[in-house]
């Protein structure tokens, strides 16, 4: 299969020397790539700013902010059979960036934020993709009922949801607990193991859903 995989935070910016962003390290899509290229499927990785070095047989396409994501995705995502949109993309980004960095002039400084681009939401109205979509979900409570509620606005087939809430897993660390979602399948819990062997669990299900083995 042909699969293009988002990982990664975004940097949004305030000014020349300062961002937004969040605490995602990409390791979670990026083993997901190593292992998908790894079965011998072609790998497209879009990533954000992170200190991971490229897996071995997958090509990266670098990018800094959800604009620069979501353009790099639209451009893109066509020519693939799976979209594994695994990224912390920015929810907001400021409305005016400064041109010149800003001085501590008073004692107070307010940002006006805008909402960026929803690129998972776009992926099968506006990017017209008919593949097989998987998102991602890392909540902080109601895991479930905010997993399902994006899986169906979303029209994604699969939905990967995970408790960031919990310091032993999730953002910066090497392990992860995720619960697979669907539509029409019973929920499938991958307790606490390295994120390497939550990515091999999850391609699992990807090559199965893409066969119609279902599950």
């Amino acid at each position: 299969m042909r699969l293009l995989i988002t990982a990664g935070p975004t940097r949004e910016a305030i000014d020349p020397v300062r961002y937004l962003s969040n605490h995602s390290s990409g390791k979670m899509g990026y083993a997901i790539a190593a292992e998908a290229a790894a079965r011998g499927h072609a790998v497209l990785l879009v990533s954000g700013p992170v200190s991971l070095a490229v897996p071995t047989g997958v090509e990266r396409v670098a990018v800094e902010s959800a604009a620069q994501m979501y353009q790099a995705v639209a451009e893109r995502i066509g020519s693939y059979d799976v979209a594994v949109m695994a990224a912390a993309v920015a929810d907001y980004t400021p409305a005016e960036p400064a041109t010149q960095k800003i001085k501590k002039d008073g004692a107070a400084l307010e940002l006006a934020l805008v909402r960026t681009r929803d690129i998972l939401a776009s992926a099968r109205g506006e990017f017209g993709f008919e593949g097989l979509l998987v998102g991602f979900a890392a909540e902080t409570e109601n895991l479930r009922a905010n997993a399902m509620g994006k899986l169906r606005r979303k029209g994604c087939d699969l939905l990967v949801g995970n408790d960031v809430s919990r310091s032993d897993i999730g953002f910066g660390s090497d392990h992860n607990a995720v619960t697979l979602f669907s539509a029409d399948a019973e929920e499938q819990v991958i307790a606490r193991c390295p994120k390497t062997e939550v990515a091999a669990r999850i391609l699992d299900r990807i090559e199965a859903e893409a066969r119609g083995d279902g599950f």
